[in-house]
């Protein structure tokens, strides 16, 4: 038996269809981005890979493809052995490496033999990634954005987790990039992923959604971080629906402290990222700040860069860049507990049912008033 070749636009589409993704490239190359799901088992590690490439530059392809299909095979085998030796006949493996050669082919053509029905990539990786750029480019305009606005410490992420477990279709950008999405933002000890892996991850959510009912997302620019909202994505954001979320600066306040408790332990770090803003907000403001830090006076420095970084230009820049923002409908939180964000989700849930409703094309008119098909 042979593995059956299926070309990557439609392997990306049938993904789930597969009783495994298995991604055959190094550790490096699997760790800056993968298909979702994705298993990695490389034929050849980062070292391995390296020595290959360097005999086949420096020294002659003949030696260079020996070496390499000596280590290829120990490594194939010692996956099968790790990973496939209970697998049942029916199990179906999609295989890709970086552009579907030797590779991939020699993993694809090993499972095969043994009996599995195997699948392997046209094209590999770089076919895979240039489809699911392609889908990503015309899957946010099959949607129904609901963005969700409101100040810096509003509790926006909570309540997009509120919304998750009340059964609400929810993207929450900062958690797929890792980032908060301000000058702040980066937990300590964490770093973003790389713009494909963000993407992929965009993807990945993007294409679970139901296009009949709203995705609700958090107002962001179009950096989070080091990393770019996708510019289809983005667009159809600041066309969509707005609702904002207003909470009493005192409880913003606390909040921030709750959120950023990590980031405020770490001192010397919070120090360094104030000074970033600098050339912004100025030496003697941002002075003021650090000098409120060194005391240990946190609440009381929040509530300054609240007042005199973030929330100045909030209005503004929503205004100029989200359609709806200025006529969004607002929902007040009562508390930051959890009972108080799980209220705030289904005022949301109702007041974007309202708002579908209320949308009615003059079509849906007439079939409405009379009973057309």
């Amino acid at each position: 038996m042979n593995p059956r070749v299926m070309d990557a636009a439609e392997a990306l589409q049938k993904l789930q269809s597969f009783s495994a993704v298995i991604d055959v490239r190094s550790p490096s190359e699997f760790a800056l981005d993968h298909m979702p799901g994705a298993q990695n088992w490389p034929v050849l590690d980062d070292a391995e890979r390296a020595e290959v490439g360097t005999l086949y530059a420096q020294v002659d392809p003949f030696v260079a493809n020996k070496r390499g299909a000596a280590l290829i095979a120990r490594n194939i085998a010692n996956h099968i052995e790790a990973h496939a030796a209970e697998l049942p006949k029916s199990w179906t493996p999609l295989v890709y490496c970086w552009r579907g050669g030797n590779r991939s082919g020699a993993m694809a053509h090993i499972l095969a033999r043994i009996g599995f029905s195997v699948v392997l990539v046209q094209g590999g990786y770089r076919s895979l990634r240039r489809a699911l750029r392609a889908d990503l480019e015309q899957r946010p305009g099959q949607l129904q954005f609901h963005v969700i606005c409101g100040r810096t410490g509003c509790g926006k992420s909570r309540l997009l987790q509120s919304l998750r477990e009340v059964g609400a279709q929810v993207l929450d950008l900062e958690a797929l990039a890792q980032h908060r999405g301000s000058v702040l933002g980066l937990e300590p000890g964490e770093t973003q992923p790389s713009q494909k892996l963000f993407e992929t991850r965009v993807w990945a959510d993007l294409r679970r959604f139901d296009p009949n009912r709203p995705v609700f997302v958090e107002a962001e620019s179009k950096k989070i971080g080091a990393l770019h909202v996708p510019d289809a994505l983005m667009e159809q954001m600041r066309q969509g629906h707005c609702i904002t979320l207003e909470l009493e600066t005192n409880l913003r306040v606390a909040l921030l402290l709750a959120d950023y408790a990590q980031l405020s332990a770490d001192r010397p770090l919070l120090l360094q990222r104030l000074a970033s803003l600098r050339a912004l907000r100025g030496a003697e403001t941002v002075e003021r700040w650090q000098e409120l830090i060194t005391q240990g006076e946190l609440a009381a420095f929040t509530a300054d860069i609240l007042q005199h970084h973030y929330d100045p230009s909030y209005t503004r820049s929503m205004s100029n860049h989200f359609r709806a923002f200025d006529a969004a409908p607002v929902v007040a939180l009562k508390g930051i507990d959890g009972g108080s964000f799980r209220d705030a989700a289904l005022k949301v849930v109702a007041l974007s049912t309202a708002e579908i409703h209320s949308v009615v094309s003059p079509e849906q008119c007439v079939r409405q008033t009379t009973g057309g098909v």
